[in-house]
């Protein structure tokens, strides 16, 4: 498995769903905001609808700290538009309004090393900051659904760190104490978390 993190997001080209209409996009087009690209197994399966519904009730979170949502999975668009206009009722995913983008053929996977021997993808996310770079990435096997509000935490953290120069202790969330680069500034969060 390839650590990205620290690594420029590899670039791609491809179709992505948005709603009913089909686009074509490039990832470099998104440089200057943050971007949370996901891969998911397939479309029309089982914990997959669960996770993009997730995403969906936390996207205007994401969208207020300027960031961009991508699900990807080996599914034509095709597969997208068909998945996006079945009711939730019946498993389908109406009602997402962030792109789900077509990796045919697993090329997408590929470059950023979720392709499972099957030829689907793993649950990988990576958080992409407005340089491109990746700076946290994890992977799931197929059956684990991933925790959304993990991934915002994360961006939010990222976000806090580059605002501050503070770094983000365990469990840390938004509006919480955050440590400075010093012996003492660690000392004294463990001492208040501790004592």
């Amino acid at each position: 498995m390839s650590v990205l993190v620290g690594k420029e997001a590899p670039n791609f080209k491809a179709k992505c769903v948005f709603t009913n209409k089909c686009e074509d996009i490039e990832l470099k087009d998104y440089k200057g905001k943050y971007v949370i690209l996901f891969f998911y197994p397939l479309d029309f399966t089982f914990v997959c609808p669960t996770e993009l519904h997730a995403f969906q009730e936390r996207l205007k979170d994401f969208g207020a700290n300027d960031c961009v949502l991508l699900g990807c999975s080996v599914d034509s668009h095709f597969s997208h538009l068909a998945w996006l206009d079945t009711p939730i009722e019946k498993g389908g995913i109406k009602g997402i309004t962030y792109g789900l983008v077509s990796d045919l053929g697993g090329h997408i996977a590929t470059q950023y090393d979720v392709l499972n021997p099957d030829g689907v993808a793993y649950r990988g996310l990576f958080l992409i900051d407005q340089k491109g770079i990746v700076r946290h990435q994890v992977v799931n096997d197929l059956p684990l659904g991933r925790n959304v509000d993990e991934a915002l935490r994360m961006l939010l953290a990222l976000q806090h760190t580059e605002k501050h120069g503070e770094v983000c202790p365990a469990n840390w969330n938004k509006g919480k104490t955050a440590i400075s680069t010093t012996t003492e500034s660690v000392a004294e969060y463990l001492k208040a978390v501790n004592g």
